[in-house]
């Protein structure tokens, strides 16, 4: 969990990112995935306990979802990166677009999830699938937290 922790720290960077160096703050971010994807497949894999055949045929689908998911993050960074640059002089416009991408965001979440839990389905079985989805929706609403507790509210 301290991956988590992390990711909670860049959030804040993210927010301050006036202050730092834009090439600094990346970095760091991609420092953060690196970090989570790793704390990941070990919960993942502690929850999972794959057989030998489960374990040959789901990682390489799930290297597949974290790479679509890499991007689909990229958004909400940029999202975050946008609110950051915008936060003391944010106009309805502004906030709508905001709010706007936002919902998206969510929505792609949700479709790339909904896609990947039926490829797990088809690899390992209904239960194990659900399993998957299950750790997976947890470890993602525990970051999602601590991420949405470093944004400030707005003005």
């Amino acid at each position: 969990m301290n991956a988590i922790r992390s990711l909670a720290v860049a959030a804040c960077l993210l927010i301050a990112s006036t202050v730092f160096a834009q090439e600094s703050l990346n970095s760091y971010i991609e420092i953060m995935r690196s970090d989570l994807k790793t704390q990941k497949k070990v919960l993942i894999t502690e929850a999972m306990k794959f057989t030998d055949d489960e374990g040959k045929v789901f990682w390489p689908m799930y290297r597949e979802y974290e790479l679509e998911m890499s991007k689909v993050q990229d958004n909400r960074i940029a999202i975050l990166k946008d609110y950051a640059q915008n936060y003391e002089t944010l106009n309805d416009k502004k906030t709508e677009e905001l709010v706007t991408k936002s919902f998206d965001f969510q929505k792609d979440v949700i479709s790339l999830r909904e896609k990947y839990y039926k490829k797990a389905v088809k690899l390992i079985g209904i239960k194990r699938g659900a399993l998957w989805a299950q750790v997976e929706n947890q470890i993602n609403n525990l970051v999602e937290a601590q991420i949405s507790s470093q944004v400030p509210l707005l003005k």
